[in-house]
Formats: structure tokens, sequence, C-alpha cells
């Protein structure tokens, strides 16, 4: 076991003593810096939930997003992928690079909504989207993943490639540890597929369940192909027998029962190879992600990653082993949207220190449920989680807002 944990000893989630205490789990809220800046009442409101931290964010991707409360306007558009602070030397000279942000944040916007956020009382971490950027796909084409039938996913970094995986890593350390913040949350520290939301999304004419999503995210750029012929595939092959896996799911008459499904389209051997690949090009970015972030931070910074127990799984929680990535990084923030039993195998494998934080929708327009939070809270708490998280102070409504200050209360 490698990370900065290996070697320590586990204890369950139910032994686990911060878990089972009498007081409130820690919440937080997260933050867009457009939230806050030009809003002069926005820091206090959110001190006023009950959360103690606002996770704020700092590299985030292209978004359309409204501001129901801001003085100033009701409808932000993140045009691309951006920072919303100023870069610094470390890019100088090199081609992917990330790019500032437009009238949306200007400037050092994160460090005027933390700074804001600080003043109102509230613990500020960063918020770090990393492989997911569309504008890094429109202008560099080949840092994106292709799938089996060549068609390019621009909004997805293929995070094989040594380029995309030293620029994802340097963006990982300079954006989570800015002045001031106690600590970072990795989003999008992984392999992203087809899954996406992306501009007036059409994907949804057939349904693709964890086999068909898995079998779509297979990445066959030049790297990648090299990769396989590593786990002795040969890549022209296994193209052509995603392809022919594929088939019966665009005709309607495939089932879908997951990694099962995978291993009997591909046969069980290819499947593994496939994942000893991806595997292995994931968890050894998560670790140089980590390592250089906590490189750059000061004593005590707490390092999570949004992660999904799944380890196939692709997207914005990015799939891993649970005891492995507890073994590296402080802790997880889990998505709980669709209910708490991501935690479970993730609070197996805790230690008494490991941060279990229960991500909530609080959006009741985005299926959120704000009124049952107490509930789910609860819920969670008995499955091992530590913290909270909510999803969104800035998008919610006032009637959300007070159903979250009455359950937190």
């Amino acid at each position: 076991m490698s990370g900065a944990g290996a070697g320590r000893s586990h204890a369950s989630g139910a032994d686990r003593s911060h878990a089972s205490g009498a007081g409130p789990l820690k919440a937080s809220a997260f933050v867009y810096p457009w939230d806050v800046t030009g809003d002069p009442e926005a820091a206090d409101r959110i001190a006023a939930l009950g959360v103690r931290q606002a996770t704020l964010a700092a590299a985030y991707h292209s978004t359309r997003a409204l501001t129901p409360r801001h003085p100033r306007h009701r409808v932000v558009t993140a045009e691309h992928a951006a920072v919303y602070y100023p870069l610094d030397d470390r890019w100088t000279g090199r081609e992917l690079r990330p790019c500032p942000a437009g009238d949306w944040a200007p400037g050092d916007a994160y460090g005027e909504a933390a700074e804001a956020l600080r003043g109102a009382g509230l613990d500020v971490h960063t918020w770090v989207i990393l492989a997911h950027n569309s504008r890094l796909g429109a202008e560099h084409p080949d840092t994106s993943v292709v799938n089996a039938y060549g068609d390019r996913y621009p909004w997805a970094p293929c995070i094989a490639q040594p380029a995309t995986r030293a620029y994802l890593t340097d963006l990982a350390a300079e954006a989570a540890v800015r002045p001031g913040a106690a600590g970072t949350e990795l989003e999008s520290l992984g392999w992203y597929g087809l899954q996406h939301l992306h501009a007036h999304d059409k994907t949804g004419g057939v349904r693709l369940g964890d086999a068909g999503q898995y079998l779509m995210a297979l990445c066959f750029c030049p790297a990648c192909r090299a990769g396989y012929g590593t786990e002795g595939l040969d890549a022209d092959e296994l193209a052509a027998a995603v392809r022919e896996a594929l088939e019966p799911l665009w005709r309607g008459t495939g089932d879908d029962a997951g990694w099962p499904t995978v291993e009997r389209l591909l046969g069980e051997p290819v499947a593994a190879a496939t994942r000893a690949w991806r595997d292995g090009q994931a968890r050894t970015l998560q670790e140089a992600a980590v390592a250089a972030v906590r490189a750059a931070a000061p004593a005590g910074f707490q390092v999570l990653l949004h992660a999904d127990p799944v380890a196939y799984h692709c997207g914005a929680n990015a799939g891993v082993d649970p005891a492995w990535i507890l073994s590296v990084a402080d802790g997880v923030v889990v998505p709980c949207a669709g209910g708490t039993g991501l935690l479970t195998p993730f609070a197996e494998h805790a230690r008494d220190d490991t941060v279990l934080a229960a991500n909530f929708t609080v959006v009741s327009g985005m299926g959120g449920s704000p009124a049952t939070l107490a509930a789910d809270a609860a819920r969670a708490r008995e499955l091992g989680a530590t913290e909270l998280r909510l999803y969104h102070a800035g998008l919610a409504s006032d009637g959300d807002l007070a159903a979250v200050r009455e359950a937190l209360r």
C-alpha cells in the first residue's frame, strides 16, 4: 500500500469515535466566487446557514448558473474552464496551461470571495475541478479521450498522456493551495467518460448502464493504445471488440449488469487488462496530484477527493478502490443525492482521522431535498459520515436555504 497513509491501521466506521459523538456533523457549503463578490450580504448569509466551512471554487469547468439573490446579476455564464486567481510563473512557456476567467470572475475573484467568507467566520477550502475541461479539448484536441469509434470527448482530458498528467498535477497544486485555505477538495481527478451534461445534451436516447458507460469511456488515443499493448492487448482488436459489444445496446436489445457484463462481452482476461491499464494510470495520477498539493501546502492542510467506491466508474466522482484512496488522501467527498449507500465501502476502511463527507444536493430545482436534510444527515452519520457537504449555497432558493438552516440548527 502506497501513499501518505500507508501502514496506518484502519478502524471500521462504526468504531470511529469522532463519527459516533453527540455533536452535529461539520457542514460545508459549496460556493462560486461570483456568489460572493459584489454581494456584501452573501458571506454572512452563508454563515447563517449553520455551516462552519465554505468550499469555494478556485478552478472550475464551464457552466451557466443562477444567482437568485445577487444585487447585480441573476445569471452568470462561465464560458470556459478557468481558474479564478492570477496564475504564477510555473506556466511560462508551457503549451498546456490554465485559462484565466472572463468577466464572470476576473482577477483574483477567488481571493476576494475567500476573504469575505473568512470575515464571516467560515473556514475556506478550495474546490478544484481537474480532468473535465472543454476549453483544453477545443484548443488541444490531441489531449482528449478518444472512444472505440474514433469520437473525441473534448470535455475529457486523457489522464494517461504525460503532458496532460503534468498539467493536471501542477494545476492541482496551484489551485488547491490558495492563501488562507485550510484544505482542498479535488474533483474529476480520474477518468472521465461520456457523462458530461454538455451544452444542450442530446445523449439520453439510449440508456447506458454501468457497462455501457465503461465501454464508451475506454480511450484509444495513442497513449492508451500503447498502454493496452503493455497489458498484452492489441488496440485495434480491442476497439473492434468494444464496438461489437456495444451493438446490442444501440439496438435496444442489450442487458447491462455492470462489470459482469463487461467481462462477459469482452472476456474476463481482456476486461481485466483494460482495468489494469486504466486503474494504474488513475492511481499514479491521484498519488502525484495529492503529493504535489501536500508539497505546496502548509502543515495540516486537508486533501480530499470527490470519489465513487466503484473503481471502474468514470466522472466527476472518480472511481477508486476505497482502501487504497484512503491510504493516499485524508478522506473523500461521497455523492449521496441517490442515497447514502456509497458511504459504507469507505467507512469499512476509514481511520479515526479519515474525513468521510456526505454530499447532498440541497437545491430543490435540481432534484435535491433540503426538507429531508436532517434525516439524511442522521442516516449518513450512522453509515460513518463525519462531515456534510451541501450543494449549493449560491444556487439554492430562499426556501431551500431556510430548510437548510432548520436542518442544521
